[in-house]
């Protein structure tokens, strides 16, 4: 049987309440609404996505390119990928990690310019991310200077929803190994990564990543109790890494 959160009882998945789980339904904020939480994982519309750009803050830096790889169906169904000219010269410690050059991108459309383009491609399905939160700073700050959101936004580009992370899976189901970089936990897993740090294939690995650890008994099976205890796990993260930080001060 699937579990959830550890400790106090509390937490609906079926850990704590084997009789009873049936009946329990989980209340998670951050749901995208077009799907329903009782929905399993492999049941839902997933895209992963990733993002190479020229530097680490998504304020000042820019998108270079973004890769998305999409889940339909129970299967992998296709991807989507643009090379982006991020109007600045791509700084060599960016093209060191990622290997695109300004002349890669030199005849490349600008953000604004396709920006309609890749928020139809996220619309109707769950977003996926490994390390969320740095590919989701990037893109909702390219969106907002591109200004560019007809409609409403797919659920990728809206605040409440929450992306669903296998890095914080990875800090769970492998807390024992050292190492929880993409190409690390690929490497564990046994999953080939076509060629690291180009948006495309970390998206595609981060995809295999998250479905293998969905056989995983400690994983909660439905999508709400999956958002559920991601968020309890991360919150769980930055309070460790604050209590490191003011122990070594």
């Amino acid at each position: 049987m699937r579990g959830g959160a550890d400790g106090g009882g509390c937490f609906p998945t079926g850990r704590h309440y084997p009789g009873i789980a049936h009946l329990l339904r989980v209340a998670a904020v951050g749901l995208a609404d077009e799907f329903d939480g009782e929905r399993p994982l492999r049941e839902l519309s997933l895209v992963c996505i990733d993002t190479e750009t020229t530097g680490k803050d998504p304020e000042a830096d820019r998108i270079v390119e973004i890769g998305c790889v999409f889940y339909r169906n129970g299967t992998v169904d296709g991807h989507r990928s643009w090379l982006i000219n991020p109007g600045r010269p791509i700084p060599e410690e960016a093209h060191q990690v990622h290997g695109i050059s300004d002349r890669d991108v030199a005849d490349q459309p600008r953000f604004e310019q396709v920006a309609a383009e890749v928020a139809e491609a996220l619309r109707g399905c769950v977003p996926v991310a490994y390390n969320a939160e740095f590919d989701r700073g990037f893109i909702g700050s390219e969106f907002a200077r591109a200004a560019a959101q007809p409609g409403r936004p797919p659920p990728a580009l809206r605040k409440e929803v929450i992306w669903i992370d296998p890095l914080v899976w990875a800090r769970e189901l492998q807390k024992e190994a050292r190492g929880k970089s993409l190409v690390e936990v690929c490497g564990r897993l046994g999953i080939e990564i076509g060629q690291a740090h180009r948006a495309t294939d970390d998206a595609a690995a981060a995809l295999r990543v998250l479905l293998r650890f969905a056989d995983d008994s400690r994983m909660p099976a439905t999508y709400a109790a999956l958002l559920q205890e991601q968020q309890r796990l991360a919150r769980a993260f930055e309070e460790r890494k604050r209590w490191r930080q003011r122990a070594r001060q």
